[in-house]
C-alpha cells in the first residue's frame, strides 16, 4: 500500500485549529464557572446595593424590662442591660442621663431607656455566600486576588473571541453569528450614546454642585466630581469610618480598664 503523502505542518494546522480552539473554549468554560458565580451573582447584588445591604442581614428586636433607677451605678445597669439582652460584655459603653448605649464589634447595637425600660437590640448578620463574593468582587483581596482575577478576565477574553471563530458557514461569521455580535455590541452602544454617557452624568452633577440635596444624617454625599462614587455606606452615625467595608463601632465613651463607671 502506498504511503499518503505528508501534508506538511501548514495543511495540519489548518485541518485541526478549530478542533484545538473548541478544546480549549471547553476547558476554560469549565475553569471560569465558579468564578462566574462569584462575579454575576454579587454583580446583581451589587447592583440594587441602594435598595438592600448585600452584605448583612439586619435584625431588630426590644425587650422590656423593670425601670433602671439613675442613680444606679453603669456596671449595675449595664449587666442588667446585657443579661436582659443577652449580648454579653460590650466594646463601647456610653451612659447619658436615662439612656444606655452599648456597642459591639461585630455591628450589634443595644440602646436602653431606663426609665421606662425599653431596651432595642438592633444586630447584622453577614450573608453566607454574598459578603464573600462581594469581598472578592471588590478586589479586597489586594495583590494576590488581583492576579487571579486578571487570569479570570483573559480566559473571558479567550471565550469571547474563540467563540466567534468556532462555528463555520450561515451559522458562524457568515450570518447568524454577525448579527448577534452586532447586537451584543449595540447594546452598550446604544445605552451610552441614548443616556449622554459619563459626560452628561457629570454635567447634572455639576449643576446641582451649588445646590445639593440635603444628605441623610450619616451619609454624606459624595464629591461632585466623584464620577465613580462608592456605594453610599450603611453605617449607623457615629459608628466608624464609611471608608471601611465593615467599620467597627467607634466609642463615644470608653470604660476606663477596671473601671465600673463610663467617662462623663
Amino acid at each position: 500500500m502506498a504511503e499518503e503523502p505528508a501534508g506538511g505542518l501548514g495543511a495540519h494546522i489548518k485541518k485541526r485549529w478549530r478542533g484545538w480552539l473548541r478544546s480549549l473554549h471547553r476547558d476554560f468554560g469549565y475553569l471560569a464557572v465558579g468564578f462566574t458565580l462569584i462575579y454575576a451573582l454579587s454583580g446583581i447584588a451589587i447592583n440594587h446595593i441602594a435598595d438592600w445591604d448585600p452584605n448583612f442581614t439586619a435584625s431588630e428586636r426590644s425587650i422590656q424590662i423593670a425601670p433602671i433607677p439613675a442613680d444606679s451605678p453603669d456596671a449595675t445597669a449595664v449587666k442588667l442591660v446585657t443579661d436582659a439582652a443577652g449580648t454579653g460584655t460590650p466594646d463601647d459603653v456610653f451612659r447619658a442621663g436615662d439612656e444606655i448605649r452599648l456597642g459591639y464589634s461585630d455591628g450589634t447595637q443595644v440602646t436602653a431607656i431606663g426609665d421606662t425600660g425599653q431596651i432595642t437590640v438592633q444586630a447584622r448578620q453577614p450573608r453566607f455566600f454574598l459578603r464573600v463574593a462581594n469581598w472578592l468582587h471588590y478586589n479586597r483581596g489586594k495583590r494576590a486576588w488581583t492576579i487571579v482575577a486578571d487570569i479570570y478576565a483573559v480566559m473571558l477574553l479567550y471565550l469571547a473571541i474563540s467563540g466567534i471563530f468556532m462555528i463555520k458557514g450561515r451559522l458562524g461569521l457568515k450570518w447568524r453569528g454577525a448579527v448577534l455580535i452586532s447586537a451584543g455590541i449595540a447594546v452598550p452602544l446604544g445605552y451610552v450614546v441614548l443616556s449622554g454617557g459619563p459626560n452628561a452624568s457629570n454635567a447634572k452633577v455639576a449643576a446641582t454642585a451649588n445646590d445639593p440635596p440635603a444628605a441623610k444624617p450619616g451619609e454624606p454625599a459624595p464629591p461632585p466630581d466623584d464620577e465613580f462614587a462608592r456605594p453610599k455606606s450603611r453605617v449607623p452615625a457615629g459608628s466608624g469610618s464609611a471608608d471601611e467595608e465593615f467599620p467597627r463601632m467607634q466609642p463615644r465613651v470608653s470604660r476606663p480598664e477596671g473601671s465600673g463607671s463610663a467617662a462623663p
